[in-house]
């Protein structure tokens, strides 16, 4: 899985390292590399392994061909999706697309969300791991109360 939350800089030639144990994740599903997209719903950059993308693409692949959510969704996710491999050094060259998307210019903060992880610029992150945090304990309390009520 992917834990935790890590930092790291663009080098002089754009490259950044992944982190180490995101690698060994990675390489133990048989993976050289992860496939990166905007995401949908934060200013920050979704990393997915292969299957995972695999997986969206079937789902994809199981709407009507003749509906506009499919194309959509086609769109948005693969068209706009990258497979970036490691180097030798555990680095992967994000496009400027990406880079601009997540408004990241040097610093990145690594996310780790389970079975994929995020990209962020570590000061956008910051309000947004804030927040995360008041809305998580939010749902927590309000959660409190629906298992109350249902006893």
């Amino acid at each position: 899985m992917f834990l935790s939350t890590y930092e790291n800089k663009l080098d002089k030639k754009g490259r950044v390292s992944v982190p180490a144990s995101f690698r060994s994740y990675l390489s133990n599903l048989g993976y050289n590399g992860v496939v990166c997209f905007p995401s949908f719903n934060n200013q920050s950059i979704e990393a997915w392994p292969q299957d995972r993308i695999e997986k969206i693409s079937n789902t994809i692949d199981s709407l009507n061909p003749f509906e506009e959510k499919r194309d959509y969704f086609a769109t948005s996710v693969l068209a706009e999706s990258i497979n970036l491999q490691f180097d030798g050094e555990g680095r992967i060259s994000l496009t400027q697309k990406l880079l601009k998307h997540a408004a990241i210019r040097n610093s990145m903060i690594f996310v780790g969300q389970g079975r994929t992880f995020q990209i962020w610029e570590p000061k956008i992150f910051e309000k947004f791991r804030v927040k995360a945090k008041k809305k998580a304990n939010s749902n927590r309390a309000n959660l409190k109360w629906e298992l109350q009520l249902n006893k």
